[in-house]
């Protein structure tokens, strides 16, 4: 295995469990375009197959045949018939694996979705393939990956014909964590960033091994950012649209769907969404939302108290957050992002890309408070000003992330991005014990509560700080 892979720890023991497996193993690996999938897989057997081919995307069925006749011939060294199906292609490919010595054979089909072009049969022979060959050869390790997360999921690991439970093992790839993305930066890319700049990077870029690789040591970050973005011929100006096409059929309602989240940051119920993208609450709309949460793009949570019925869905995909807010109809300015260091709007973008960040990395904000091993639950919280019983008028308020753990306590947390240690006032610590008092009113209940700061460089201690009980700041965020 290559050692120069950053991450994917879990990944790689899997691929070395399965490959020193007794018996033929099928296994899919899935994400998002651009996540790291080809690579890693690349990176594990060191480039080095028995067979492999990759998919085009919006290619002929044709033209992709022949392709894979040339990467036939080219292992043969001997020409081959014109395939006029893919039954025939994977025949040839059967016969050549057939001929090679016995021993460990690892076959890689990647982008195996844009292999099935319109009316291909590519499903229907590739199972021919492995269910009357592949399955009986102990020693053939088939690989296949795919960025289109829907096909890979609904007509590859869940198919219900002859597919069916034949994959051994299906992986998603996820986007690097902040830690894994400063060890990319600096072990890998040698950037020489601080903490406080990879956070930055990944409010704009996400976890995204491509578009990380894309940056240049040599000229600061917001020229880097402006490069990417704002000057003329920027490389990701265009990736927004090619990513969504890429990834989902039927690509213009993910995007409405992305659209309308990112207008709406707290998040939207499905009857919202419906209403906003002009979309029936039915089974289209149910699997756009599926298929954005499966892809990271969307998180699905419930407020606290109101179970599934008050389910909402939020943008949390920092990429799309990024290119929503500050690139879709930007003008002329090629420096754009230099330009605003300190505006109004920037500050607003940086506190709510932070809270995502603060979202993403919820397992790093329970350990930094030790309490992996309690069974819990992160929920919103919200409530609109009434009067109460008594006449007693209460302000409204919202909790944006908040742990209601199973040990009869209750985290109210507090994420706010800084650049220097957060200050509370005295009426910010007011509001802080009303919010309290409020939502102890509504919910009634028993649990303990604390609030816990999720800050950048922790909260700076005065007469007002004692409200606070736990913290958590960027390296807590970064797993230590």
């Amino acid at each position: 295995m290559n050692r120069t892979i950053v991450g994917r720890t879990e990944e790689c023991r899997l691929i070395e469990t399965y490959c020193n497996s007794p018996k033929a193993e099928l296994m899919a690996i899935y994400g998002r375009r651009r996540v790291g999938k080809t690579f890693l897989v690349k990176s594990f057997f060191e480039g080095c197959f028995d067979f492999y081919f990759t998919g085009l995307y919006e290619t002929s069925k044709a033209v992709q045949l022949d392709l894979f006749r040339k990467e036939l011939e080219k292992k043969q060294g001997k020409s081959l018939p014109k395939f006029k199906d893919w039954f025939a292609a994977f025949d040839a490919l059967r016969e050549y694996l057939e001929s090679l010595p016995p021993k460990r054979m690892v076959v890689f089909l990647d982008e195996l979705p844009w292999m099935d072009t319109a009316k291909s049969n590519l499903i229907p022979a590739f199972s021919y393939f492995w269910n009357t060959w592949g399955s009986t050869q102990p020693g053939l390790k088939l690989f296949v990956c795919g960025s289109a997360t829907t096909w890979m999921l609904e007509k590859l690991i869940g198919d219900k014909g002859g597919l069916y439970g034949r994959v051994s093992r299906a992986i998603y790839l996820a986007p690097f964590t902040l830690n894994e993305t400063e060890r990319f930066l600096n072990e890998i890319k040698e950037m020489g960033y601080g903490r406080a700049q990879v956070l930055e990077t990944y409010m704009v870029l996400g976890g995204i091994p491509y578009y990380l690789d894309m940056l240049d040591k040599n000229i600061p970050l917001s020229q880097n950012i402006d490069r990417l973005f704002f000057r003329q011929g920027a490389p990701l100006k265009t990736e927004y649209d090619f990513l969504f096409r890429t990834l989902f059929k039927n690509s213009k309602l993910y995007q409405d769907v992305v659209q309308v989240l990112s207008s709406k940051l707290k998040g939207l119920s499905r009857q919202e969404i419906a209403e906003a993208t002009h979309q029936a609450e039915g089974g289209a709309l149910t699997e756009v939302l599926e298929n954005l949460c499966r892809c990271d793009f969307v998180r699905r949570y419930s407020p606290f108290g109101k179970k599934s019925l008050g389910t909402l869905y939020q943008l949390t995909d920092m990429f799309s957050l990024f290119y929503l807010r500050f690139v879709q109809g930007n003008g002329q300015d090629e420096s754009f992002w230099t330009n605003t260091y300190n505006s109004g709007e920037r500050k607003a973008w940086s506190g709510y890309a932070f809270e995502q960040v603060c979202l993403i990395h919820m397992q790093k904000i329970k350990a930094s408070l030790s309490i992996l091993g309690i069974l819990s639950n992160a929920h919103s919280w919200q409530c609109k000003s009434f009067i109460d019983s008594d006449g007693v008028e209460w302000q409204g308020g919202q909790i944006d992330l908040l742990i209601d753990r199973a040990d009869n306590v209750i985290n109210l947390c507090e994420m706010k991005f800084s650049s220097d240690e957060f200050v509370i006032t005295k009426e910010y610590e007011e509001t802080l014990r009303r919010r309290m008092s409020l939502f102890k009113k509504v919910t009634k209940t028993k649990k303990s509560l604390s609030y816990v700061f999720v800050t950048t460089y922790g909260v700076r201690q005065n007469p007002y700080s004692g409200i606070v009980q736990h913290q958590v700041t960027l390296d807590g965020l970064f797993g230590e």
